[in-house]
């Protein structure tokens, strides 16, 4: 770590990111703390120091305290790491609220929305404290695979520069690369959006398309996921970093991902509900997805591909059908941002209006 005095860092959540996290800390010489709701499992990591519900294989840092106390987690931390998943992430922010103050780098770790406001977490975290220090992390951060050391990248985004460097300073590693941005809202976007599309993709590969289709699939994904983040406010440049292209990357080539397993199972004929419950974690996607095309049909943005999905996870269409929503989609403009969406339809427009004039000479 690059400050010689000890760092004291809160961990809230016992699954595996969170751990993965936790571990790496301690490694860099941070006085960790652990919080968790599950009693046995604070004693594993205590006793065993290994986490057996998330990533039963993985030796964690002996010097990690496991606790089902916030205040003993919380009082004399400097960062916080927050590793909840969307639908508890508040009700934890709560609970923890009388030993966070404004001091206290506030950091969330969770890809997904709320449900009832449509806020990312860290907005969640804003909300409830009004601190100045938060961000986020996000990228493609298979936890399993920051379990086995392998070298992996991620990004800490946040407008504060203090809490992106003591992230960096907590987190970086010779295995675990910590990149700094400034667009908390895309990155946090990028994030939560790439999960729609990694169950689009498990479908997919279940369904039996080639690589060309996968390739297909994630690009117009992205540019979904730009359109979709730039019409909230970000910048389509954090589309080309970790938080954008890299980790839907991964998330739509890997069946470690949750969300591409869960499209996966029903690509192969199950249910919603069938392939969540086989999964026994939590696939944000798929909560993500409903509240997404909600939106986006209010904001009056294009986005086939969620829709197509939401119509299979939802409404009961066959997996199929979502392929044929990707070949259905309009051929429109490639990179919008280079060349507008609206200059390919006009050019469309004009050029009927042209061969149509063109039938009653």
């Amino acid at each position: 770590m690059a400050d010689e005095q000890q760092m004291n860092v809160a961990v809230l959540g016992g699954g595996s990111f969170g751990t993965a996290l936790a571990s790496i800390a301690a490694d860099n010489g941070a006085k960790v703390r652990q919080w968790m709701r599950d009693e046995a499992l604070v004693t594993q990591i205590n006793h065993e120091h290994r986490n057996g519900r998330y990533l039963p294989h993985y030796v964690i840092n002996p010097a990690v305290i496991a606790s089902t106390d916030l205040q003993l987690v919380l009082e004399d931390a400097e960062l916080v790491l927050i590793a909840i998943p969307s639908k508890a992430f508040r009700s934890v922010v709560q609970a923890a609220k009388p030993w966070l103050t404004s001091e206290k780098i506030l950091v969330s770790t969770t890809k997904g929305i709320e449900q009832d406001s449509f806020l990312l977490m860290s907005q969640v975290l804003e909300q409830e404290t009004g601190f100045p220090h938060i961000g986020v992390i996000a990228g493609p951060n298979l936890a399993s695979e920051i379990a086995d050391k392998q070298l992996t990248a991620t990004v800490i985004a946040s407008a504060d520069a203090l809490t992106r460097t003591r992230v960096q300073q907590a987190l970086g590693c010779r295995y675990f690369r910590v990149y700094a941005s400034n667009d908390r809202h895309g990155v946090e976007l990028g994030g939560a959006l790439k999960n729609i599309y990694a169950i689009a993709a498990g479908m997919a590969a279940a369904l039996g398309m080639g690589e060309n289709t996968r390739s297909m699939l994630m690009t117009r994904a992205l540019a979904e996921m730009s359109r979709f983040a730039v019409a909230q406010g970000a910048n389509p440049m954090t589309f080309l970093g970790l938080a954008g292209v890299g980790d839907l990357i991964v998330t739509c080539s890997s069946n470690l991902s949750r969300n591409y397993r869960v499209g996966y199972a029903m690509g192969e004929g199950r249910g919603l509900d069938e392939a969540v419950s086989a999964l026994g974690q939590v696939a944000e996607g798929v909560n993500t997805v409903k509240l997404v095309c909600a939106k986006a049909r209010e904001m009056g943005v294009y986005m086939p591909l969620a829709e197509g999905l939401n119509r299979v996870l939802f409404d009961g269409v066959p997996a199929q059908e979502m392929a044929r929503t990707l070949m259905m989609g309009e051929q429109s403009s490639d990179v919008e941002f280079i060349l507008p969406r609206e200059d390919v339809q006009q050019a469309h427009r004009d050029q009927a209006t042209a061969d149509s004039g063109g039938e009653h000479e």
